[in-house]
């Protein structure tokens, strides 16, 4: 799917785990990332993105976030089923996390005991992440996210189109991004990271 190189992985795995499942809703800055629509009951319409996008903007993601020193990097997952996954993410990269809720003030009070100064964060939804969003903003930090199709791009500086919530497509999103990053660091391969990491294990219990 990347252009000039193999993709990540094959479009049917993604959808095996509905990462092209967007949205009722879209907005005008994902319109480039959306491929069609799925006709739903009583005149529902869901929008579908276009994985090939997707799987390019993984790749390209992981290069960017390898630019920075893991301990720098800041994800965060306020959304439910995000935070497994978001917390592995973090835990297998080396990155500092926040999941679940976001105490104000975190990236701009430098008085309160869990201020941080990282020099990226990863959301997992710009809307859910709202708060850390604006104070990432405000620090002049980049933003890098997973963005559904009903998600404004305003202050995110690189958008991972996908279905940011879903259990089974932000699990495989983070563990693809996991492998990714790890290989560029020279510390797996695609056989040894299925071997050892299976996505069902990323897919939050609950």
């Amino acid at each position: 799917m990347s252009d000039n190189s193999a993709p990540l992985l094959a479009e049917d795995v993604y959808q095996e785990n509905q990462v092209h499942i967007g949205a009722l809703n879209k907005t005008k800055d994902m319109r480039p990332f959306i491929s069609g629509v799925i006709k739903r009951g009583e005149g529902a319409t869901i929008h579908v993105i276009d994985l090939s996008k997707t799987d390019e903007r993984l790749a390209l993601a992981a290069k960017l976030i390898n630019t920075y020193e893991a301990k720098d990097i800041l994800v965060v997952s306020a959304r439910q089923y995000g935070q497994r996954p978001a917390r592995m993410f973090a835990q297998s990269i080396g990155a500092k996390q926040i999941v679940g809720r976001f105490i104000p003030g975190t990236l701009t009070n430098p008085n309160l005991p869990t201020y941080i100064e990282p020099r990226v964060i990863f959301v997992t939804d710009p809307q859910a992440d709202s708060q850390a969003l604006a104070e990432g903003v405000k620090s002049g930090l980049p933003i890098i996210g997973i963005c559904d199709t009903n998600n404004n791009l305003r202050n995110v500086d690189f958008c991972i189109p996908a279905n940011n919530k879903g259990r089974r497509s932000l699990a495989m999103i983070y563990w693809l991004l996991s492998r990714e990053i790890l290989k560029a660091r020279g510390e797996t391969d695609d056989a040894t990271w299925a071997h050892q990491q299976k996505i069902d294990d990323w897919e939050a219990s609950f």
